[in-house]
């Protein structure tokens, strides 16, 4: 039997979305993990974190809370993280995941200057992707999908910056050689995107942008879930050697 994979569960989906259920459940979907090949732990309510032994790996998850809170359990998260890191254990943090990563390894986490970044937004890949066990051979452009008001403002010293968009230049990072963020959202589908459009509609009109014109956008996103499904199979590549 594969060694599960433990996910970070650090917050919920916006309101209008749940009847599909948790992050953790578009993740294992989206990462073709069966029921019994993934752990949850909900962090954001307290769930103690356990010891990493005996996972392939682990994957933080998305949230509506702010990494620049430093609610104690997202800082507590943050000191595991770093711990797992240095200890060479496969990390995935998306969104949120990918910003307490990034704390964790030394960047820097705050507002993005420019707002909110939300729909399906163009990827564009730096040359260092080229070699990189998740990105290599993909597209140097292509879509995925997005949602955050923070950023990593800078990556962890030693980082190597992945990918970006228009809006943001740091959509994806890799430290070491096991552990990457991603500010977009693999797990994402154009129904859950074009959900969370509408739940942040208007916000959206009190920023300037059109919501209907963001939601007619949404795309299919199939490059940006074969990241999450790369990982995957890299680290149980790992765990068999």
């Amino acid at each position: 039997m594969n060694p599960p994979f433990l996910i970070l569960e650090t917050g919920q989906p916006v309101a209008s979305m749940r009847r599909h259920r948790g992050f953790p459940h578009w993740i294992r979907v989206a990462a073709g993990l069966d029921r019994d090949e993934a752990v949850v732990v909900n962090v954001e309510h307290g769930e103690p974190l356990p010891s990493r032994e005996g996972f392939a790996g682990a994957i933080v998850t998305g949230s509506g809370a702010m990494v620049t809170d430093r609610a104690d359990w997202s800082e507590r998260s943050a000191a595991w993280l770093r711990e797992a890191a240095h200890a060479r254990l496969p990390l995935f943090g998306i969104c949120y995941g990918h910003q307490l990563l990034a704390h964790a390894l030394g960047g820097e986490v705050g507002n993005h200057p420019a707002g909110r970044e939300m729909g399906t937004i163009g990827l564009e890949l730096h040359a260092s992707a080229g070699d990189d066990p998740l990105f290599a051979g993909l597209p140097n452009q292509f879509p995925a999908q997005a949602t955050h008001l923070q950023t990593v403002l800078r990556a962890p010293e030693g980082a190597t910056v992945l990918a970006r968009s228009a809006h943001d230049a740091c959509h994806a990072f890799r430290w070491g050689e096991n552990a990457w963020g991603v500010q977009f959202h693999p797990e994402f589908s154009a129904t859950h995107m074009r959900g969370y459009v509408r739940a942040r509609q208007d916000a959206l009109r009190n920023e300037g942008h059109c919501p209907r014109t963001i939601a007619g956008s949404v795309s299919a996103t199939p490059f940006a879930r074969r990241v999450l499904r790369r990982f995957v199979g890299h680290a149980r590549a790992l765990h068999g050697r």
